[in-house]
């Protein structure tokens, strides 16, 4: 399969695009592709476009739109994940490993036990890194649509000011005293749509599972052991899409 670039603009079957440059200094550098070599373009607003290099040079590299294809790759089941943030690393892997399961968007809030703590620039920075996160995981997954991650507020903030869901939204969070399971559930009736809340290393505090209680969330484990937060949200949303989704 040809590589997969993301361009943020508008694509046109026949005509010439050319790459922002750090887009085309990663092709042309990274992944070594040359002049006349096949590439597939995507913008986030659906389907994808072949091409091909048309020129390089020193700050510029063109390509040359062949044909507009209808193909997309999301699945059939919308997962919103609200992720308690941790350290760079993990929270780095949550996004991207998320974004190739099949996340529809990403909620980073602070929590009680929550080890990193962002002032206001800082969190900035981090939301425009975890976008490039994302694309790039698009890139590599084949997804045509990108998800979409909000700026880092608090848990509480982010209940009290959360859109009302339709009747057939699902509300979990994982929680080490949680009787649920997912083998339990089951599928509503109509297109699936649900929120996933995973707190951070330290797990939520018994008032935040109240609250979240309190806003419709169903205490969810899964299995007997206790896992890391990267390793708990990754392995339910995989659980998640193998019960209801695409798997």
């Amino acid at each position: 399969m040809p590589p997969r670039l993301f361009h943020d603009g508008e694509i046109c079957a026949g005509k010439t695009v050319e790459l922002e440059m750090n887009t085309g200094h990663h092709a042309t550098r990274v992944l070594r592709i040359k002049a006349g070599d096949s590439v597939i373009l995507f913008n986030g607003k659906g389907g994808e476009f072949s091409g091909r290099i048309e020129r390089i040079q020193k700050t510029s590299t063109q390509v040359i739109i062949d044909q507009f294809n209808a193909i997309e790759r999301e699945s059939p089941l919308a997962i919103e994940l609200v992720q308690a943030i941790c350290v760079n690393e993990k929270m780095d892997l949550i996004i991207q490993k998320s974004v190739e399961l099949g996340v529809t968007c990403i909620q980073p809030v602070t929590t009680a036990r929550s080890i990193v703590r962002l002032s206001e620039e800082r969190a900035m920075k981090r939301l425009r890194h975890w976008q490039r996160v994302i694309i790039s995981a698009c890139e590599q997954c084949g997804r045509n649509f990108i998800p979409t991650i909000f700026p880092l507020v608090a848990l509480t903030h982010w209940i009290n000011n959360r859109d009302t869901k339709p009747a057939h939204h699902l509300n979990f969070m994982l929680s080490t005293t949680g009787n649920e399971s997912l083998k339990n559930l089951t599928r509503p009736s109509v297109n699936t749509h649900l929120t996933l809340t995973v707190g951070p290393e330290g797990g939520l505090t018994s008032e935040e599972e109240i609250i979240l209680q309190q806003a419709n969330f169903t205490p969810l484990r899964v299995g007997k052991r206790t896992l890391r937060t990267e390793t708990a949200a990754l392995a339910t949303i995989a659980a998640l899409q193998m019960r209801w989704g695409d798997f």
